[in-house]
C-alpha cells in the first residue's frame, strides 16, 4: 500500500499528525508527505524514521517530498525485543526521568546580561542531576542556544554527548531564521513536546 498527503500550509505538528494518523491506521510500505517549510520536513522525516521507515527528501519549487520506505528487518526486530528482569534499583533509575523545559536564552527577568550568565550556569550545573537527567526541550528564544554563537552551545553538546535527549522547537528555529545554524539535538515539533511531558516523571521549568 502506498499513501500520498499534501501538508502544505499546515502549520506544526500538523504535518506530523497526519504522518502518524496514516502509518498507525494504514500501515503503508510506502508514503509520501509534501511540505512547504524546513521545520516540517525536518519532523516528519525524523518520525518515519523512528516508524522504520528509510526516508529519502527531494526539494522543488520551495516544497519538500518526503518519501519514506518501509524496513522490514527494523520493523521485525523492534517487535522483538528481550524483556531482562532488572533489580529494583535499576528499575528505580529506569523510571526516573527528569525533563528540562526551556523557553528563553534567558534565566529570569530584570536584566538579560545577567540572565545569559544565569542560564550559562544552571546548564552547566545540569550534569548534577546525575542519571536521571533525560531531555531537554527548547522553544521560543531558548533555541537561540543551540545555535551557532551561543556561549552555551558546548555545554549543550557536552550534555548530548553524556547520553541527554535535546529537542529544539523547530517551528521556533524557523521563526528566528536558524533552521540552518542549530549545531545540537535534534528539530522537534509540538508532538513530541506534548509526548515527552507525558512520559517524564519530573519536568523542570526554567
Amino acid at each position: 500500500m502506498s499513501v500520498k498527503i499534501d501538508c502544505k500550509g499546515l502549520p506544526c505538528p500538523q504535518p506530523v499528525l497526519k504522518c502518524k494518523n496514516a502509518i498507525e491506521s494504514e500501515n503503508p510500505a510506502k508514503i509520501k508527505i509534501t511540505v512547504d517549510n524546513e521545520a516540517a520536513k525536518e519532523n516528519v522525516s525524523r518520525f518515519m524514521t523512528t516508524k522504520g521507515y528509510e526516508v529519502s527528501v527531494k526539494e522543488k519549487d520551495n516544497l519538500f517530498v518526503v518519501k519514506g520506505k518501509k524496513d522490514v528487518s527494523t520493523e521485525s526486530s523492534a517487535e522483538c525485543e528481550v524483556c531482562e528482569v532488572m533489580s529494583d534499583e535499576e528499575l528505580s533509575k529506569v523510571g526516573s526521568k527528569t525533563l528540562v523545559f526551556l523557553n528563553s536564552e534567558v534565566l529570569g527577568s530584570g536584566d538579560d546580561k545577567l540572565g545569559a550568565g544565569l542560564m550559562f550556569n544552571f546548564l552547566s550545573t545540569l550534569p548534577e542531576l546525575g542519571d536521571s537527567l533525560w531531555r531537554i526541550i527548547m522553544v521560543n528564544g531558548a533555541v537561540k542556544l543551540a545555535t551557532e554563537g551561543s556561549k552555551c552551545l558546548e555545554k549543550l553538546q557536552d550534555l548530548e554527548k553524556a547520553g541527554v535527549s535535546i529537542l529544539v522547537c523547530g517551528t521556533c528555529l524557523d521563526h528566528f531564521d536558524l533552521l540552518d545554524k542549530k549545531k545540537v539535538g535534534e528539530t522537534t515539533n509540538m508532538l513530541d513536546v506534548v509526548t515527552s511531558m507525558q512520559l517524564a516523571s519530573k519536568v523542570i521549568k526554567a
